[in-house]
């Protein structure tokens, strides 16, 4: 194979993460060479056997300096970012890394011609009063104000082998004798699974989505994955079987208690705060109007069939993914 036939080069910023090692393994399937960009590339070498040799290279770059990120993407055709935090530490604050940073990928894929799919979040929203939501609303605004015709995606809660939301809750669940109920217990979710995030993406990188549009990626509705019963029945049910599994466990321990000499270690639980709104329904859904008659229409999917149940067919777009509904909002 000779350098004019090369296959594309990817560069993917983030690609050590939950969900970029899933980008990374998909662009692999397809034959592109990556480039992963990351903080520590001596922590990232579990990335290259998911290639073949010499298909995915490291590169160090720090989004906070900009020579790193155009060192980075140069010779690029394509270029993905989905750099994120959670919570700040140090300099890396939620300004530096998703609004600064995502700027400056965004200049540095223009520079280069490459084209860009930006991964933000549902409820990204330039006015929030959080922080998190509030730079992720920012970095869209700057990325279409760069490469207008980038590809934003918003996931919803990401779940997986690896995640950090479910298994957390997981965890609790094995020592505790409830679980808490944030918000109290009315907050919907919508997660989508993490492969099918990098389904999407990929396909952003194929050339098969709307230039310059945002996609809002989430999974099946309650009722839908109830089986077409109501999430109360539903809830209701899990709930019995929960409370009668949790009291079984909590005998468990503390005879474990009493026969060690004391308790175990207390789970540590950290409640993340996004006012943005319910994660995961389309954000007409969360100003309070129909996805099909909102200002910002959620317009439905192209013959998607999920586990639960078939998804309504939607006009734009054609993206069908395994496990999630994915909502088209066009700007």
């Amino acid at each position: 194979m000779t350098l004019s036939n090369l296959p594309p080069l990817v560069t993917v910023f983030g690609g050590s993460g939950f969900v970029g090692r899933s980008i990374v393994r998909a662009l692999a399937k397809r034959g592109y060479r990556i480039r992963v960009a990351v903080r520590r590339p001596d922590l990232a070498g579990f990335l290259q056997p998911m290639g073949n040799v010499g298909q995915i290279s490291l590169v160090q770059a720090n989004l906070r300096y900009r020579a790193s990120v155009d060192a980075a993407v140069a010779g690029a055709t394509h270029v993905v970012n989905c750099v994120g935090i959670l919570h700040e530490a140090g300099r890396n604050t939620f300004d530096a890394v998703q609004e600064f940073g995502a700027r400056a990928v965004a200049e540095a894929a223009r520079a280069a011609g490459a084209t860009l799919t930006h991964i933000s979040a549902i409820g990204a929203d330039a006015s929030s009063q959080s922080s998190y939501a509030r730079t992720k609303g920012r970095a869209e605004a700057a990325v279409l104000a760069i490469k207008p015709d980038a590809v934003i995606l918003r996931p919803s809660v990401v779940f997986g082998q690896d995640d950090s939301f479910f298994n957390k809750f997981g965890r609790m669940s094995q020592t505790m004798p409830f679980l808490p109920l944030i918000g109290g217990g009315k907050t919907k979710f919508q997660p989508v699974f993490v492969e099918d995030v990098a389904e999407a993406a990929v396909r952003a990188v194929d050339g098969k989505l709307t230039p310059g549009a945002v996609y809002e990626l989430q999974g099946v509705s309650g009722d839908r994955a109830a089986g077409g019963r109501s999430p109360q029945a539903a809830g209701a049910d899990a709930l019995r079987h929960r409370l009668a599994d949790r009291l079984h466990r909590l005998a468990g321990a503390l005879r474990a208690a009493a026969a060690d000499g004391g308790p175990g270690d207390a789970a540590e639980v950290r409640q993340h705060r996004l006012e943005a709104g319910d994660r995961g329904w389309p954000h007409a859904c969360r100003h309070g109007h129909r996805a099909d008659h909102g200002r910002h229409r959620a317009a439905d999917l192209h013959g998607t069939v999920s586990p639960a149940g078939p998804v309504p067919p939607l006009r734009p777009g054609g993206l069908s993914v395994s496990k999630t509904v994915l909502y088209y909002e066009s700007l």
